[in-house]
């Protein structure tokens, strides 16, 4: 349990790494301060957004699941808040960032699929058959 919780804290902060890096208004002021950034992230989306996610979830219906970005850029906004040496310029550059941190979670879950298990198989629910195998 702590060697999965260790991997998911250095996943975000390569995740944040990676958003500093090509997000301009995103940036970390030493390495130090980025991995504490990515340990109070970590925290923050363990506690306070499945709560929030539970409040907005008619939002998050409706828009489609648009919301829940609108959610994951306030959390690295409450980051940058709590964080002295990191910093989030407006919120339009925490969204840009919460919208990189999915893409790349969509990656890394492509990618282990992929190293895994030889593959990766989208099912079609109803017939329960691999319609698309990249």
């Amino acid at each position: 349990m702590l060697f999965g919780i260790i991997v998911i804290w250095m996943l975000t902060a390569i995740g944040l790494i990676i958003v500093s890096l090509t997000v301009p208004g995103i940036r970390a002021k030493t390495t130090g301060d980025l991995l504490l950034a990515a340990l109070i992230l970590g925290i923050i989306n363990a506690f306070i957004r499945p709560l929030l996610w539970i409040l907005t979830w008619p939002l998050t219906v409706l828009s489609f699941g648009i919301f829940a970005l609108l959610i994951n850029a306030f959390m690295i906004q409450l980051t940058a808040e709590l964080v002295p040496g990191f910093e989030v310029r407006d919120f339009a550059s925490a969204l840009l960032g919460a919208v990189i941190m999915v893409l790349l979670a969509i990656a890394g879950f492509i990618l282990v699929e992929w190293f895994l298990f030889n593959g990766v198989f989208w099912l079609h629910m109803n017939a329960g058959r691999s319609i698309l195998q990249i």
